[in-house]
């Protein structure tokens, strides 16, 4: 994929899709199949800084919550690692839920000269590093519950903005390709996490502080270079409380795309990550892998691989041909065949080919259903909240696959891990069907 370069003082492409609304009357008015007014610095700035954004906030996805919590956990109490790894990430997940919608509504109603989004961006991940650096330094389980929970609830707050980017700044056309760009930072960041934070198996607080380190550097180099429409003079909708507290509803028969969609993504996600979420002690436990840092880094590539091949392939064929879904059934289908593999030869020459093939059906679906979420929003109004919302089918099953895994292992021994993720994302590809808004 190539995209001409922009110069640092052009504005706008004259060739790019321009939105008539001005920025208030977009919020005022429009809904996620609607294009926005053009960025400020234009759309390629943004193709190309959402990689290193979303890099940032993922690679802690990828190296804590897989590889350098459960290591953490094991330190102080290996005999009890899966039933504490299961309190520290049920809880966490809980706190995610609530943190991102929260985030998302509280930002749809920021005003300040630098936008809705911006402020949040830079709290959340100044927040989240400081709740990293106390989570390195957490000896017991309460305070790495808490460090954890608290590490959830800040990069949620940077998270949920950063996802609004889309369909406050994007137009319906470069959707898919955004979105493909946005997915190849998510997955390396997410898979990248892996390889590092398993370098770091050795030194766990070295590793969280780097981590912080790293995001806040990317996400405040985001907003600065990807300034945003001032929002000081949109008016605010009036506070209502009961408003606020239908924060985590929204209406599967007044907007039932939005309930098809969502499902569709929680379906999928938990059933990837209830198996490579649990990719640690798999290796240990299943695969007999005696020390998981040698072959981790190896496993994050092949998957990585796959990924970036599809992704780069899928986001933007999809915007050529105007269709999403074909890919999305197409993600299950190497998902869920992949995931046969293990079951029929447990050994680590055939959990590597898993990786792969799992990894490049994962890709075809991150790189299109990012799109397909962003046309189904209700209103510019609440952008952030409800992708929120419908990020919650993304964040907690990569947060909560260890708790998940951890009752089916104790239930069904590992075996049952991979029965449960070939159903789930074959169920989260049928759910994207009856949706209307794209095809």
């Amino acid at each position: 994929m190539t995209l001409p370069s922009e110069s640092s003082t052009s504005a706008l492409d004259p060739n790019e899709p321009v939105s008539p609304m001005t920025e208030n009357t977009f919020v005022a008015t429009a809904a996620g199949n609607d294009d926005p007014p053009a960025p400020i610095k234009g759309v390629r700035r943004l193709l190309w800084w959402i990689i290193p954004a979303n890099l940032g906030i993922f690679l802690i996805w990828g190296a804590v919550p897989g590889i350098l919590l459960p290591a953490q956990v094991t330190e102080f109490d290996s005999a009890n690692k899966i039933v504490n790894l299961l309190i520290v990430t049920t809880i966490g997940s809980f706190a995610s839920i609530l943190a991102q919608p929260i985030a998302g509504q509280i930002s749809d109603r920021t005003r300040s000269r630098f936008g809705r989004r911006a402020p949040w961006i830079i709290i959340g991940s100044l927040a989240g590093g400081l709740a990293l650096t106390g989570l390195a330094f957490a000896d017991s389980l309460i305070g790495i519950v808490i460090a954890w929970t608290l590490v959830q609830i800040s990069y949620n707050f940077a998270q949920g903005p950063l996802s609004a980017v889309m369909p406050d700044r994007v137009p319906l056309a470069r959707r898919g390709t955004f979105a493909a760009l946005s997915g190849i930072g998510l997955m390396v960041g997410a898979l990248g996490g892996s390889i590092v934070g398993s370098l770091f198996l050795h030194s766990i607080a070295a590793g969280y502080v780097i981590f912080a380190i790293i995001s806040l550097v990317v996400l405040s180099l985001f907003v600065i270079f990807n300034p945003d429409y001032s929002s000081k003079d949109i008016e605010p909708d009036p506070f209502k409380l009961a408003d606020f507290l239908r924060t985590f509803w929204v209406n599967p028969v007044k907007h039932p795309d939005f309930f098809w969609a969502f499902t569709g993504r929680l379906l999928l996600y938990t059933g990837y990550f209830a198996v490579t979420g649990y990719q640690f002690f798999i290796l240990t436990d299943y695969l007999g892998v005696e020390d998981p840092a040698t072959v981790i880094p190896i496993l994050g590539l092949l998957s990585l691989v796959g990924i970036l091949i599809s992704t780069i392939i899928s986001g933007p064929l999809s915007d050529r041909i105007g269709r999403r879904k074909p890919f999305i059934f197409g993600s299950s289908v190497f998902v869920g065949l992949a995931m046969v593999i293990p079951i029929v030869s447990p050994t680590i020459e055939a959990w590597m080919l898993m990786t792969f093939i799992s990894g490049f059906g994962f890709g075809m679906f991150q790189a299109v259903d990012t799109a397909l979420m962003s046309q189904v929003l209700p209103s510019a109004k609440s952008f952030a909240k409800d992708l929120g919302v419908v990020n919650i089918a993304a964040t907690l099953p990569q947060t909560l696959a260890p708790a998940v895994a951890g009752g089916i292992v104790l239930t069904f021994g590992y075996i049952g891990l991979f029965p449960v993720g070939i159903v789930l994302s074959i169920l989260g590809a049928f759910a994207v069907w009856p949706i209307k808004a794209s095809r």
